[in-house]
């Protein structure tokens, strides 16, 4: 279950992807097939979320990870990395940044 709080025992990724509304549900179908084949699966994976704006142009994913250094050697993966290259025609651009949360409001 993802938790947003203050500490250093979780690495916070999120990422965005540009896309299409013709392409916005074959994208999602791929991201959730990347989550329930493979990523979650992973060394470090704690969970994730995806979110759809209205209109169907942008999905951000957001996941936790125990360390940096679980996301970065998923991401580096052959398998990611293949995955990576299908997800990448269906939108034009998608950009995974690592966060560390500052402030909590609860």
């Amino acid at each position: 279950m993802p938790t947003i709080k203050l500490s250093d025992d979780r690495q916070t990724v999120i990422t965005t992807f540009e896309t299409s509304p013709g392409n916005c549900d074959d994208l999602i179908e791929l991201l959730t097939a990347a989550y329930d084949e493979f990523i979650s699966k992973q060394p470090g994976f704690i969970a994730a979320g995806l979110h759809v704006n209205d209109a169907q142009t942008r999905i951000a994913n957001y996941s936790q990870w125990e360390k940096r250094q679980d996301f970065q050697a998923m991401l580096r993966s052959d398998e990611m990395r293949a995955r990576n290259r299908k997800i990448n025609q269906l939108c034009r651009t998608f950009e995974p940044v690592m966060y560390d949360v500052a402030a909590v409001f609860e």
